[in-house]
């Protein structure tokens, strides 16, 4: 039997591993990564799943079928710098009690499930997102793995650490026809089903994202004896250049852009800033747009650069294009939406999620939970144990009528 009294209690475990002494991080590879890990093996073994954490740090739970392919579920395991409780782990924690209603009941379905609590989707530590989803899809490039943290560690190192082997990666990466379907339950992170009195939503896409990196290359200074009119100061033009790209943002209603990390060095009270480095991420659902505004800022920011007679570098760290839900995948959690008593409000998703990846592999589809104020990537973040349990309802229904097109 389903309870949204344990998966609300589970989320509050999950919430206590945290670097943050009274708030909530856990980036990925951290003895606070390795602690929630732990919890979701047990909890995955508890409701009959063999369980395992892969080469690249993502847990594994299996619930066997008659057949293959598998349905996979999940979300992710590690949060913001931070953040609320429900971001990723109410997917995670969900998942594993639907599959404990079916282990209950002794019931095995005509496929297999298989329940993932990914290790890295939101890029806090090394600045590179959904490695975890990539490595599944075999879509990571080896070559991430020598990408750094801020103290120098590479994610190669951190694995090693954490007691992994990198060379596993190959066996991790799934083959085209091996998952029949990715499905994820997750917070929605914005106010349209707390406005309109709803408590889930079907997503129709995942919005495309954009993330840059540019370093302003000034020159340092006193900051009592160079003249105005004489300065190279990297974190003035940094400045205009924020105020530039949130202009760019700002041009159409279905484009965010966020300047969300910037550093001056050296760092002093009493010194002009002679390098900043700051990262850009464009969204929209829209690929022609969100290119547009890379485009836009581009230019915008070497303009900016010159002018201010300051070096400029700007490197694309990542990109992924909009990832459509299936149709036939959605049918079927608006069939199960439905059935439980509620309109079928279907609505995009304006943050990026792990089936951005997992799309090259496996169609997908996503439930969205209502969350109060729409309100994410926050301490803030709340639902209700009502909501929770509409939302893990509604995702057993899905998987107990789930059926591949014809």
């Amino acid at each position: 039997m389903l309870s949204a009294e344990r998966i609300m209690q589970r989320c509050d475990a999950l919430a206590r591993h945290s670097e943050l002494p009274g708030g909530l991080t856990r980036v990925f590879l951290s003895r606070e990564n390795r602690a929630a890990n732990e919890l979701v093996l047990g909890w995955m073994r508890e409701a009959g799943m063999q369980a395992s954490v892969d080469a690249i740090g993502n847990v594994v739970g299996r619930y066997e079928g008659q057949q293959q392919p598998c349905l996979m579920l999940g979300s992710h395991l590690d949060t913001v710098r931070d953040a609320g409780r429900y971001d990723g782990m109410l997917g995670v924690v969900s998942a594993i009690e639907c599959v404990a209603a079916l282990h209950e009941r002794r019931k095995r379905l005509p496929f297999a499930i298989e329940v993932v609590g990914f290790g890295d989707e939101e890029g806090v530590r090394f600045a590179t997102t959904m490695l975890g989803s990539r490595a599944i899809a075999g879509a990571l490039d080896p070559a991430v793995l020598k990408t750094t943290d801020a103290a120098g560690v590479s994610i190669e190192e951190a694995l090693r650490a954490f007691g992994l082997d990198p060379a596993g990666m190959r066996d991790v990466a799934r083959k085209k026809g091996s998952v029949a379907a990715y499905a994820e339950l997750h917070i929605e992170q914005g106010p349209v089903l707390e406005a309109e009195g709803l408590p889930v939503g079907v997503v129709t896409a995942i919005n495309g994202f954009s993330r840059l990196r540019v370093t302003l290359q000034g020159e340092a200074g006193h900051a009592g004896t160079v003249p105005m009119n004489l300065r190279r100061d990297a974190l003035a033009a940094a400045a205009e250049c924020v105020l530039a790209i949130e202009r760019i943002a700002r041009a159409d209603v279905d484009l965010v852009g966020t300047v969300g990390r910037i550093e001056a060095r050296p760092g002093a009270i009493n010194v002009i800033p002679g390098e900043v480095q700051f990262t850009i991420d464009f969204r929209a659902p829209r690929d022609e747009l969100r290119m547009q505004a890379v485009g836009s800022a581009r230019a915008e920011v070497e303009a900016i650069a010159e002018k201010r007679h300051v070096g400029c570098r700007i490197e694309m760290l990542q990109e992924l294009g909009v990832a459509a839900c299936a149709p036939w995948l959605m049918s079927q959690l608006a069939r199960a939406v439905a059935a439980e008593g509620f309109p079928v409000r279907k609505l995009p998703s304006g943050a990026g999620h792990d089936g951005m990846a997992l799309k090259n592999i496996a169609d997908i589809a996503m439930l969205f939970v209502r969350c109060k104020g729409g309100i994410s990537h926050n301490p803030a973040e709340s639902i209700t144990e009502a909501d929770a349990a509409v939302g893990a309802r509604t995702l057993l229904r899905f998987i107990e009528n789930f059926e591949l097109p014809a």
